[in-house]
């Protein structure tokens, strides 16, 4: 198999269907599950993240494309709350069509695709992807909250500015950022991780996209469809394929080529990142509608990611 489309994707496919047979078989429980999420994001991406990062210096990275990939985020994420109105309900749906699986997804796939210089592109922008669009997205949700004065604690300004201040926190001390900056840090400082260190952190490195991968396919199988499908067709075309190109067309406006676009412009068409489900879930608003969309999004991206992939070679 020489495409390189085909290469990368048809793996990552397969071990999420292996993942929803699992599911919908019963063999993984709802609370395996769970538990098998948090060894994922708790240990296995810390390890990875962090020595794919300790031998990068900051000199190496290119911040362009990271910048244009969150210009246009913002751009997208300001025309759907005009279209939906700056609601709890129209904030979610915006995040819906914003916000990427650039972890349990988007690494595997960059890896596989793009190698270490797609995977140190990738990683710059997840160090701050959460941190800046969750904490945007909180900071305008707790807005609606006030206006609407559904909840009489956090309709006062001191609450909503606590709120948005333990989002900036939780967005820096969390097992995806966390690393990637200590591993900077580390990269940094000249030293070499120990062999005796690094085979360990290397065999949990490489079993996080297999897992992770399985993981997204057992949710799935889970997921409800249901009468939110139209919703969820419309918000999966505007993130898995409006998003990308709208990245690729500013990219192009702006001059940018190579691979540090193409991995932004394939990372803009990834699948709904569950993040968002979180935050339906947190502000009791649109959770059908959200859960509808990571599971369509998803099962999609067979499909679009491999469009989007093909024309990015062009890039």
């Amino acid at each position: 198999m020489n495409d390189p489309v085909l290469s990368s994707l048809i793996p990552v496919m397969l071990l999420i269907a292996i993942g929803l047979i699992a599911g919908y078989a019963g063999f993984i429980r709802a609370e395996a599950s769970k538990d098998l999420s948090n060894l994922v994001f708790m240990v296995l991406t810390p390890a990875l993240l962090f020595r794919t990062m300790s031998s990068v210096h900051v000199e190496q990275l290119d911040f362009k494309p990271v910048a244009l990939y969150f210009f246009s985020v913002g751009l997208l994420f300001a025309a759907m709350l005009y279209w939906k109105g700056a609601t709890r309900s129209g904030t979610v749906v915006a995040l819906a069509g914003t916000f990427s699986n650039t972890v349990a997804i988007g690494i595997p796939l960059v890896s596989l695709a793009y190698g270490k210089a797609g995977l140190v592109t990738l990683f710059t922008l997840i160090s701050m992807h959460a941190l800046l669009v969750l904490s945007a997205a909180t900071v305008v949700l707790e807005l609606a909250v006030a206006r609407e004065g559904t909840t009489a604690g956090r309709s006062s300004g001191r609450a909503m500015w606590a709120t948005v201040l333990r989002a900036l926190r939780n967005g820096i001390v969390h097992p995806v950022p966390l690393p990637i900056v200590l591993g900077l840090a580390f990269a940094q400082s000249g030293w070499v991780i120990p062999e005796v260190m690094d085979r360990p952190l290397q065999l949990l490195g490489s079993a996080f996209g297999p897992l992770a991968l399985v993981l997204v396919g057992v949710t799935l199988a889970g997921s409800r469809v249901g009468d939110h499908l139209k919703g969820a067709l419309v918000l999966t075309m505007i993130k898995n394929l409006a998003l990308p190109l709208l990245v690729a067309s500013l990219g192009w406006a702006f001059g940018m080529n190579g691979l540090p676009l193409t991995v932004m412009v394939v990372t803009a068409s990834l699948p709904v990142g569950t993040n968002v489900f979180l935050f339906s879930q947190r502000y009791a608003v649109a959770e059908e509608l959200v859960t509808a969309t990571i599971g369509v999004s998803t099962a999609l991206a067979l499909v679009t990611v491999s469009l989007v992939m093909a024309l990015a070679n062009y890039l």
